[in-house]
């Protein structure tokens, strides 16, 4: 299939070079139902409507400490330095993220499998699902920039083939998340939209746009109208929170001028019934690290 008859089939077309299009989505956020996990029949109806769930406490303050510590090991690991896993900031050069973690850490590994994760991926997607993609995010005291608004499913629709949004990412909190530590923000029912996005994908554009996303992200004026029509919401509290989100929603965050640090694991669940295709608007596959394509379901 050629990239322009992927256009073609293209429910959720993107990286345009006309106007963009505000699409109203097709498919539900909530696949499964109240029998299939923890979640309870009003939790999955808020979770439809809003795009996201938070769970306060989901790692006790001994299991933060020990992911925290295990964030700092990998961090400061000699061998990683080099590794295209790793992206440093644009600026400072600090750690920014650490892909694939996932296959880095064996903590990490188990938490994928914890009931406590995986029972809830299984039931918002309602199938088996496969890591997409993990990461750590680092977002150290004083310098840590924050990413500019923006749908993750745009991108891995547009970059990695991913056919439709029917993927849910988890995020753990190992920092106290403040409204001023530069706290993940999102716009609850926003991901029920489709935002179009302006400019051709340039070749290899993940060595950049994992710094700093300059294409895929919507233009000031749909924001705007995005901001007005759904409000922001900010996900905030102690460590050891989740939230877990849609994958369209649109989220972003500011940078973090703050002593106070905020550093994350970041797991992006899909469904093994959306394995990815063909890249929608790119000329070639971004690599496994980012995108896996070892759609193996997970089992505990």
């Amino acid at each position: 299939m050629t990239l322009t008859d992927a256009r073609i089939q293209d429910s959720y077309p993107t990286r345009i070079t006309t106007e963009p299009e505000l699409i109203e989505r097709e498919d539900p956020a909530v696949w499964g139902s109240d029998s299939d996990g923890p979640m309870s029949a009003a939790e999955l109806r808020a979770h439809e409507a809003n795009g996201y769930t938070i769970v306060d406490g989901l790692l006790s303050p001994a299991e933060v400490q020990g992911y925290w510590q295990e964030l700092n090991r990998l961090s400061r690991d000699e061998t990683l330095k080099a590794d295209e896993r790793v992206i440093t900031e644009k600026a400072s050069g600090e750690v920014r993220s650490i892909f694939d973690v996932h296959k880095l850490s064996d903590l990490v590994a188990e938490l994928v499998r914890d009931t406590r994760v995986l029972d809830r991926a299984r039931q918002i997607l309602g199938s088996d699902v496969y890591i997409h993609q993990s990461r750590v995010n680092y977002m150290p005291g004083f310098k840590g920039n924050g990413f500019y608004w923006h749908s993750d499913f745009e991108t891995w629709h547009a970059e990695d083939g991913m056919p439709r949004p029917r993927a849910v990412s988890c995020s753990i909190a190992l920092t106290d998340n403040y409204p001023f530590n530069g706290g993940l923000m999102l716009m609850p029912g926003s991901h029920r939209t489709f935002v179009q996005c302006v400019g051709e994908t340039p070749d290899d554009h993940y060595k950049s746009s994992l710094k700093e996303q300059q294409i895929g992200v919507p233009t000031h004026t749909d924001i705007t109208k995005l901001a007005a029509e759904h409000g922001i919401d900010q996900f905030t509290g102690p460590a050891g929170g989740a939230l877990w989100f849609d994958s369209n929603i649109m989220h972003g965050s500011g940078n973090n001028i703050t002593p106070y640090p905020r550093s994350n694991i970041f797991l992006v669940f899909n469904s093994v019934e959306n394995a990815l295709e063909e890249p929608f608007a790119a000329s070639s596959r971004r690599p496994e690290f980012i995108a896996s394509r070892d759609f193996t379901p997970i089992r505990r």
